[in-house]
């Protein structure tokens, strides 16, 4: 699944450390995440969307379509 991850992460000025630490999950997560090695759980996805203040699929982009 593709995202916007990384490019929201820039945007705000924020190392992957610390979004990590923001959202309680480990720096390698977020890595994987923004190289589209793993795709988040439901809950994690509206905690990045909540840490954003976006809708989920502002933030992942289904393939499919």
């Amino acid at each position: 699944m593709k995202n916007r991850l990384e490019e929201l992460r820039k945007a705000r000025g924020l190392r992957q450390e610390e979004l990590a630490e923001a959202l309680e999950v480990s720096r390698q997560t977020i890595g994987s995440l923004e190289n589209g090695r793993y795709n988040p759980s439901i809950l994690l996805a509206f905690k990045i969307a909540k840490f954003f203040g976006l809708a989920i699929e502002e933030i992942f982009i289904d393939e499919e379509e």
